[in-house]
């Protein structure tokens, strides 16, 4: 029981770590880091930023990756 747990966290960190490449990677080469829509804020001192459009974009696209290889 324990190594099945063991594999799966193995894998999903895994997972996880090439993701974050492709996404540090495609933003740099594709210019998804700011999309119309995309929350930017920027005072003195402070500067906040939340990629809602960026978000859902990357979300459409993982979906249909993922429904492609899928089937």
């Amino acid at each position: 029981m324990w190594e099945s747990l063991a594999k799966m966290l193995l894998y999903s960190g895994v997972i996880l770590v090439v993701l974050g490449g492709l996404l540090l990677a495609g933003s740099k080469l594709t210019g998804l880091s700011r999309l119309p829509g995309d929350i930017f804020i920027q005072k003195e001192n402070f500067t906040f930023y939340f990629p809602v459009v960026t978000c859902i974009v990357l979300s459409l696209l993982l979906t249909i990756i993922i429904n492609l290889i899928r089937k």
